[in-house]
């Protein structure tokens, strides 16, 4: 979860009472944020020979981006506390009624092709206010927008700058400005290489380095804006002077662009002339005949169940309870016309994290005060939950060998093709393993469709160790599966490798008779009286001699199960073929064994 460092004394100012760590830290529990730490009584930094004044360092939930900075807290907690009104954002659009508009290029489809934004007019900044300002666009572009991959934002002095605005995409040597706090006019390719040893800007370089084009925003006298999602121009900086901010967000993803936008605006335009006031602007696409105007403040109606939030939370309150907690949550929420089961709530434009009545439910559940709610034990004999029967099944197995002297290891489920086929000596007949569309490396290709590359890979790498290894994995393969909807499946193996000087086939095919035996399937043979019309009672199993080029030629046997006169083969074990071992640079003897085990459900 992110943290988030507040100046102590600006927040119990906001929340109108002086608290102590304690009552503090109690009343973030109760919200469902965590208090860190209070540095009051901590060595604190000075900065020319001022020191901190004290922090409180507040743990904020992932899903909870509207609370990554000082306005954000103090706003929420205030609602909560009572002592504020849920904000209602308007849309106010300039004197003359003309708003602003951001003009789009067909160019900008091959890179980043949405665009959002809005103007904050008025805005009344001083150093905190400036630094939280900017400090949120870090924190957005850190967690929601993936490292500016998904959104990057360009805030600008507006009293600088003029529209229309433009945004397009051109060639690196086409865009000349002046960076953000330098004094010298680059080109795309100069500015990407000024910046490449930079500590905060170069990670972002490889977003757009390699492409043909670049974005650019451009206003009305062609003076850049930003290029993002790198930098702004120095021309139009912000200041703790500014009063009138246009904030411009670029993005490859459409819903994210829209999320840190309402975000960003919702925050800061409390400090408007008129609070929670916001200036729409209009992005202009003519490429797709597309013309929207943005942010959308408007919140969000959905719908949640009485009986669905009463069962979950214990307590049977009345709809006209639930809607007066939702208030201290931020919400707006009605009993519905429709149902008296029902609640119509409208979910704020920051909350974007609320996707269903259980999130409602929640925070219910949180203005009402988890420590309120009954705690009872459910009825003997009622059914809690089972595990599946497939991994109690697993357990017995990984209990059983592990009792046997052998280590378990949780090797990665993703391998090279060549790994799982080439050398293992089998061939790929495309119709087995699932791919990945666009592995990042050529260790990741495929999804397993047999433990043994991992477990071989795990023998290798631990070459140090005291010999002989015992190693096994119960877990799952996949395979395609064309006829299922998700066109794969998984199905649960049980393998084990054997390294040693010596073979240790004999070992795993003691391994594999314990196992067996534990499984209550007898072994049998044609010796004993093998009735291969499948007469016998119970689960037995028997090993056939196989040629598979895996093994040593001669030294590898099939294990075949019947159950009430269904015969199947379930797996395979035997000693590995030497152009195997110098594929996973393996010195000694290696014997496997792998089997699937779904078959003794």
């Amino acid at each position: 979860m992110p943290t988030i460092s507040v100046d102590k004394a600006a927040l119990f100012r906001a929340l109108g009472r002086e608290y102590t760590t304690d009552e503090f830290d109690e009343l973030c529990f109760d919200f469902g944020i965590e208090l860190d730490e209070d540095t009051t009584n901590s060595e604190r930094p000075t900065v020319n020979g001022v020191q901190e004044p004290p922090q409180l360092k507040i743990e904020i939930p992932a899903n909870r981006y509207d609370m990554l900075c000082f306005e954000g807290i103090q706003l929420m907690l205030n609602i909560f506390n009572r002592r504020v009104k849920a904000p209602q954002y308007v849309l106010k659009p300039p004197a003359d009624g003309q708003l602003q508009e951001i003009r789009v290029s067909k160019e900008c489809d091959r890179i980043r092709p949405y665009v959002s934004g809005a103007i904050l007019r008025n805005v009344k900044f001083d150093d905190a206010r400036y630094e939280s300002f900017i400090d949120l666009q870090d924190k957005l572009h850190a967690n929601l927008a993936r490292q500016r991959t998904l959104v990057s934002v360009g805030t600008h002095d507006l009293d600088t700058i003029q529209g229309p605005f433009t945004y397009e995409a051109l060639p690196p040597k086409d865009i000349k400005f002046v960076p953000l706090n330098q004094n010298q006019e680059m080109d795309g390719d100069q500015l990407m290489t000024f910046y490449e040893k930079d500590r905060h800007l170069s990670r972002f370089l490889p977003i757009i380095r390699d492409s043909p084009v670049y974005p650019v925003i451009y206003d009305a006298k062609r003076t850049v804006c930003s290029l993002p999602p790198i930098i702004n121009g120095n021309h139009s900086k912000i200041t703790t002077a500014t009063k009138n901010v246009f904030i411009e967000i670029t993005a490859t993803d459409r819903t994210k662009v829209e999320i840190v936008c309402n975000i960003l605006v919702a925050m800061f335009s409390q400090y408007s002339a008129e609070p929670f006031t916001v200036e729409p602007i209009k992005i202009v696409s003519p490429h797709n005949n597309e013309t929207r105007v943005v942010p959308d403040l408007t919140p969000r109606a959905t719908q949640a169940e009485v009986d669905y939030i009463n069962s979950c939370t214990g307590v049977p309150l009345k709809p006209e309870q639930i809607c007066d907690l939702l208030t201290r949550m931020s919400y707006t929420a009605k009993p519905s016309s429709a149902s008296p089961n029902l609640l119509d709530v409208f979910v704020p434009p920051t909350r974007a994290d609320v996707l269903h009545q259980a999130d409602i439910m929640e925070d219910v559940c949180i203005a009402y005060g988890f420590n309120k709610l009954p705690r009872a034990f459910p009825n003997v004999g009622t059914t809690i939950g089972q595990p599946l029967a497939i991994n109690k099944l697993s357990d017995i197995v990984r209990a059983e060998t592990a009792m046997a002297g052998w280590a378990e290891v949780l090797p990665l489920i993703l391998c090279s093709h060549d790994e799982n086929f080439a050398w293992l000596n089998r061939v790929d007949d495309g119709s087995t393993a699932v791919r990945l569309a666009n592995p990042k490396t050529a260790e990741y290709q495929v999804v397993r469709t047999s433990l043994l590359p991992g477990l071989l890979k795990t023998i290798r790498e631990n070459k140090h160790h005291s010999l002989p290894m015992k190693l096994f994995e119960v877990s799952d393969v996949a395979f395609k599966a064309p006829e299922l909807e998700r066109k794969s499946r998984n199905e649960r193996h049980f393998a084990a490798a054997w390294y040693g000087k010596t073979s240790g086939f004999e070992v795993v095919h003691g391994l594999l008779d314990r196992v067996m035996a534990m499984l209550k399937t007898a072994f049998i043979t044609k010796e004993d009286g093998l009735d291969l019309a499948g007469n016998g009672k119970g689960m037995e199993y028997w090993i056939e001699e196989v040629e598979d080029k895996t093994f040593f030629e001669g030294h590898s046997a099939s294990i075949h199960v019947r159950v009430g006169g269904k015969e199947s083969v379930v797996g395979v074990f035997g000693i590995l073929h030497p152009t195997v071992l110098e594929k996973f640079e393996l010195r000694y003897p290696v014997s496997t064994l792998e089997m699937n085990i779904e078959v003794f459900l």
